[in-house]
């Protein structure tokens, strides 16, 4: 196996897209325009982040892809559910994702909305039917990505956003946010590879799981910056779309330059945590500084 992670992320992006792809009902069977807009939703690219933290986080605690198949496919639906609710009118308005057009404009709004809400529930199916996993991992799976989801987590944290256009936030309000809005997924995602493991050592847990919070919100105010800073072909969306809302966002409260600080100071936090675990981190590491540095 090729030391550095990136050397395997083709593999990895392959094998959950050849998961989705079966997960996913095809676009010939009725209703066929919800079908197609659910595959057009998860199967117009991406980079596959929160797939390759499963994937890696499974490499650092030694178990098999074929395992983690399911957190990573399942966990996608999810992403691509937010996303499609994210991009509607009454959301964040946004006509492009991924350099296409987003689900309600390809559609309309209403097929958008309701194939959103079919992948949902799909994921969760994907959940049930987890193979080969050790006794009670299906159920810790489902109650972690639910709580990741719902209320408590990305749910909850886009009502927060949404409710703080205009509104300025400390610093601790913003990052909890963050924390609900971005984060509990990519924490979910680095966790899941946990209940999948059958020799956890407990640091080794509570490692990840303080590495998942510090990499979600450190994700999030990249993106942040990557707004500002980038350009509308290269991060597949309007740029400047958050200024253009009032939103309230690391850049616009606090500045740039304090942005990337304190990315790089959750990177370092995050860093910490994994040299606990010793090199079977080294493709979370990898990862960690890629979500960071990205787009530089």
């Amino acid at each position: 196996m090729p030391h550095a992670f990136k050397d395997r992320i083709a593999a990895y992006t392959a094998r959950v897209n050849a998961g989705l792809d079966a997960a996913l009902p095809l676009a010939t069977r009725n209703p066929q325009r919800l079908h197609d807009a659910m595959r057009y939703a998860v199967l117009n690219g991406g980079k596959r982040v929160r797939p390759l933290l499963v994937y890696a986080a499974g490499e650092c605690l030694s178990v098999e892809p074929e395992l983690l198949d399911t957190p990573a496919v399942a966990i996608e639906l999810i992403h691509a559910f937010s996303l499609v609710h994210d991009d509607l009118p009454a959301m964040d308005d946004d006509d492009l994702r991924r350099g296409k057009p987003t689900v309600h404009k390809q559609y309309d709004e209403a097929t958008a909305i309701l194939a959103a809400d079919a992948l949902q529930p799909l994921a969760f199916l994907v959940l049930a039917n987890v193979d080969g996993a050790p006794d009670g991992a299906a159920i810790e799976l489902v109650r972690l990505i639910t709580a990741a989801c719902g209320s408590i987590g990305m749910t909850g944290g886009q009502s927060i956003d949404l409710a703080a256009e205009g509104t300025a936030l400390s610093t601790d309000e913003l990052e909890h946010m963050y924390a609900l809005k971005t984060g509990a997924l990519i924490h979910a995602s680095i966790v899941s590879a946990c209940f999948l493991s059958n020799n956890l050592p407990a640091g080794n847990a509570a490692a990840l799981d303080r590495f998942g919070r510090s990499i979600g919100i450190a994700f999030q105010i990249k993106d942040d910056i990557l707004d500002v800073e980038g350009e509308t072909e290269v991060i597949g969306k309007p740029a400047g779309s958050d200024a253009s809302l009032n939103k309230a966002t690391y850049p616009a409260l606090f500045g740039v330059a304090a942005s990337r600080a304190r990315c790089d100071e959750l990177l370092a936090e995050a860093l910490d945590d994994l040299s606990q675990i010793g090199a079977s981190a080294a493709p979370l590491e990898w990862l960690a500084r890629y979500i960071v540095e990205r787009g530089q």
